[in-house]
């Protein structure tokens, strides 16, 4: 059950189109301390690319920072979204137009079930008011899909909730708000093995039915990339983009680590 119609049509002839993300020349600070220092990246739309970097490296306060979360504050350069300049959007807006954030720390909110949880959202997205059961049908047939437990969805949001169901929370989240694009912070962030092969064909499900969907996964590991069509790799150390290239950069990685990086 498609819960949002695509409104972008086909480009004009002899018009090229914007990337999805771009960031350009990103400092940001968070509490006075200087996390990121000039970062260039580029998600074209309809392609997946992973961000990868060691402990430490600001892979994380990017992410948030092109959500707009309080505290990060952009002291140089800009982000674009289809085109447009919207570093000094705030996060409500930024959700509306279509982008996404998976947490690496998912959430528990007791009280709030879930199905009311993604109503409420979905609603603020769409500019419109959904009944619980037009949400409700959308949402059961994702979860099938993902191999969720229907009951979940009356559950309070993440509560109780093991890792590997919380993660895959956050992958019903990003089918059933059908962003533009979604970042993925540290999803396969301590799953076993089926948990991750789980989430990984989730993450490919929403993928196939939105095609156009742009997606920045970021992740320490190789391991959940095997199980993705990935297009593109970049490397974040300490708050820069040092390299940037395909799917044989992760094996690169694999062999060698980041201490040619660090230095």
């Amino acid at each position: 059950m498609a819960l949002l119609e695509a409104s972008a049509g086909p480009e004009p002839a002899g018009l090229a189109e914007p990337p999805l993300l771009e960031v350009r020349n990103l400092h940001v600070s968070v509490q006075g301390v200087k996390i990121l220092h000039g970062v260039d990246l580029v998600v074209p739309a309809g392609e997946l690319h992973a961000l990868m970097g060691p402990n430490g490296s600001g892979k994380s306060t990017l992410a948030k920072t092109i959500l707009a979360a309080p505290g990060y504050e952009v002291t140089d350069g800009e982000i674009l979204y289809k085109g447009e300049e919207i570093t000094s959007w705030p996060s409500d807006r930024r959700g509306k137009a279509g982008i996404f954030l998976a947490f690496q720390y998912p959430e528990e909110i007791a009280g709030v079930p879930l199905v009311q949880f993604l109503r409420q959202a979905l609603s603020a997205r769409r500019g419109t008011e959904l009944s619980v059961l037009e949400l409700r049908l959308g949402v059961m047939e994702w979860m099938r899909k993902l191999g969720m437990d229907p009951s979940f969805g009356d559950r309070y949001l993440n509560e109780g909730f093991s890792g590997g169901e919380k993660k895959r929370n956050e992958v019903l989240q990003m089918a059933v708000l059908e962003p533009d694009l979604a970042v993925l912070d540290e999803t396969d962030s301590g799953l076993d093995i089926d948990a991750l092969r789980a989430v990984a064909a989730g993450v490919v499900q929403v993928q196939s039915a939105r095609p156009r969907l742009g997606v920045l996964l970021i992740t320490h590991y190789q391991r959940i990339l095997d199980h993705l069509d990935l297009h593109g790799v970049h490397i974040l150390v300490n708050g820069r983009i040092v390299e940037s290239g395909g799917p044989e950069l992760t094996r690169r990685l694999e062999k060698e680590g980041y201490e040619q990086w660090r230095q």
